[in-house]
């Protein structure tokens, strides 16, 4: 049996390219013995993902990636063992997939305001069932001709400063993890090397989050190291994963290479325990 579990998985019900079914396989053939599905504001993927699993031998942890606001900076939250039934996760979901829409429509505003005709629909058709988001909107654009590849989208138009930026609804940090504690679950801060200070790490210490997602892509091995020693130091919990979209994204190869422990995941269920 493998020691590997990745706990930051996207389908298509968010930003990712492969069904649930699609992602478990993929998740076995990298030797992977537990994932967890962290899509974007979605748990739709979960039930499916939970029955693949089951007959492959890949346990599903329940999981879902939510954005908070600290200030101007949009940070994600990543979630887990929560009861994914629970009515007060479900309203918020299912808010938030309508705002991501909304601001879908509004980028898309913008973006005609730049001359580039974008619609709506083609956006909406990226996204299919999943919540929509800038990574559809990036693919909209590629698709279209009005952009040559999927980065440039956000260097140029809706990256963080960019013209046809648009922010999402906010949620402070603290009422997610209270939402997610209520519902019996653990909150974790996801990547948090890509654009979180040491004041922002502190301060969602201090909102009661449960831990830090120290394996991703995107941290070196000194990052990795430093994210380790702060949840020795503060009493925290590791978390990680390859933050899988499918294969494409630049994410080709990553699945089975970016994981952490069944010990560790086995210590995350000892605290709910202790709850």
């Amino acid at each position: 049996m493998s020691d590997r579990a990745d706990l930051h998985l996207h389908t298509i019900h968010s930003d990712g390219t492969l069904s649930p079914e699609e992602l478990v396989k993929r998740a076995r053939a990298g030797g992977l013995s537990t994932i967890s599905v962290t899509d974007h504001d979605s748990v739709g993927a979960i039930e499916q993902a939970r029955a693949v699993g089951e007959q492959l031998g890949v346990e599903v942890i329940t999981g879902v990636e939510l954005s908070v606001s600290v200030g101007e900076q949009d940070v994600h939250v990543l979630a887990y063992f929560f009861d994914h039934t629970n009515s007060t996760v479900q309203d918020h979901l299912e808010f938030y997939r309508f705002e991501r829409v909304k601001r879908a429509e509004r980028i898309v505003g913008k973006l005609n305001d730049l001359k580039v005709p974008l619609t709506i629909d083609a956006v909406l058709e990226k996204a299919g069932n999943g919540s929509v988001g800038r990574p559809h909107i990036a693919n909209a654009l590629v698709d279209e001709g009005f952009i040559s590849s999927y980065n440039e989208a956000f260097l140029k138009y809706i990256g963080q400063g960019k013209p046809a930026f648009e922010r999402k609804m906010r949620v402070s940090p603290r009422a997610a993890i209270d939402m997610i504690s209520e519902a019996g679950g653990l909150t974790f801060l996801a990547h948090p090397g890509v654009n979180i200070s040491e004041e922002v790490l502190m301060g969602l210490i201090k909102d009661g989050i449960d831990g830090i997602e120290v394996v991703h892509p995107s941290h070196s091995p000194e990052r990795i190291a430093f994210y380790r020693g702060i949840v020795s130091e503060y009493f925290l919990l590791a978390s990680g994963g390859s933050d899988y979209h499918g294969g494409g994204r630049n994410d080709n190869g990553s699945l089975g290479k970016y994981f952490i422990s069944n010990q560790e995941v086995e210590m995350m269920r000892r605290r709910l325990d202790l709850v």
